[in-house]
């Protein structure tokens, strides 16, 4: 499989840390029941460790299909191709507007997609991943020979994640990840390459499925309920520290069970969820001059993250073609993966 183009729009509002901070501050002045200056000293250190800087969010002029249409338009551009040459479209990733029907369907229909089959991946942040060993088999086995994986994420404008008004300082315990998330939209166009293998390994621990949730209306009667679901009500519940804990060990596994030649390495894209943890990782196997984080400059990018590295660091002539790329990510759920090939 070929990547025939990929690349990242980001929306024009820009936020620091001290942008955030004022967020909170603001949104809390009139909820919060203790030292509301210590709870914000807090979640800047927690900030600064985990390496945040900025991060972008949308305009009040601007709209995720708006930004995505940007994605869209300059892929097909670089890949010299037009949407009726997409017979397979894949819309992936937590930010939506539409349970139903599937959010491809949808972005078809805005942009005109006229020839293609329509589908969404949700995984939360392993959604690109796991879209992308779907197509990769679909290009195999001739089922699509041009397909586009898109994704917008904009959870932080539409308020899905909120958690902004604090009620006391525990609730950082399962809310301060919110403060990390950044906005984006990218888009990939894939073609079938008999001679470039990709390699895929993933890892499920189900078992962890209450560290990090959104539900929905409703969502009682489809689990066995614990404390950690619906802490937030039907906003974003993330338990940074226990979902740090937990990945390590399994970041380790599964990029050991992908085992690419290190030496011919040239680029390592992980999930953004913290540049210290990256590196961390990184670190272990002497790789960290590889790592290609987004995480400073754009925040968590949830399922934007590893496209949206991939694409900077092609329009910054980091990553050239032939070069052996690698992935690693952590995701909700806990899902985790590490995946090879060359660009």
């Amino acid at each position: 499989m070929r990547i025939d183009a990929v690349k990242a729009a980001l929306p024009s509002r820009k936020l620091s840390n001290e942008d955030i901070l004022q967020i909170v501050r603001e949104s809390s002045e009139a909820t919060f029941d203790g030292d509301l200056d210590a709870a914000i000293k807090r979640i800047e250190s927690w900030l600064t460790y985990s390496g945040a800087q900025t991060r972008y969010t949308l305009e009040e002029n601007e709209t995720p299909l708006s930004v995505l249409t940007g994605a869209i338009d300059a892929a097909l551009e670089e890949a010299k191709c037009t949407k009726d040459d997409i017979d397979t479209l894949v819309y992936v990733g937590v930010g939506r507007g539409f349970i139903e029907p599937a959010g491809a369907y949808l972005v078809a229909h805005a942009l005109g997609f006229k020839n293609a089959h329509c589908f969404d991946v949700l995984d939360a942040c392993n959604s690109w991943s796991r879209g992308a060993q779907i197509i990769y088999h679909f290009l195999q086995s001739g089922s699509s020979k041009r397909a586009m994986i898109v994704n917008a994420e904009f959870s932080v404008t539409g308020n899905r994640l909120g958690n902004f008004a604090l009620r006391h300082e525990g609730e950082l315990t399962w809310t301060f990840p919110t403060y990390t998330i950044g906005e984006a939209a990218t888009a990939t166009i894939f073609s079938a390459d008999p001679t470039n293998e990709w390699k895929f390994k993933f890892r499920s621990r189900p078992d962890l499925a209450d560290l990090c949730t959104i539900p929905v209306n409703g969502f009682q009667g489809y689990c066995n309920q614990t404390e950690r679901i619906g802490k937030n009500g039907n906003r974003f519940t993330s338990y940074g520290y226990e979902l740090f804990e937990a990945a390590g060990p399994e970041l380790i596994q599964v990029f050991q069970d992908l085992n690419p030649p290190l030496d011919k390495l040239r680029a390592i894209f992980p999930h953004a969820a913290s540049q210290k943890a990256g590196d961390d990782l990184a670190d272990l196997f002497k790789l960290r001059h590889l790592v290609s984080n987004v995480y400073p400059r754009c925040g968590n990018l949830v399922s934007c993250s590893v496209p949206a590295a991939m694409a900077f660091a092609i329009e910054e002539q980091r990553v050239a073609r032939g070069d052996l790329l690698a992935a690693v990510v952590a995701s909700a759920g806990m899902s985790f993966s590490a995946y090879s090939f060359t660009y």
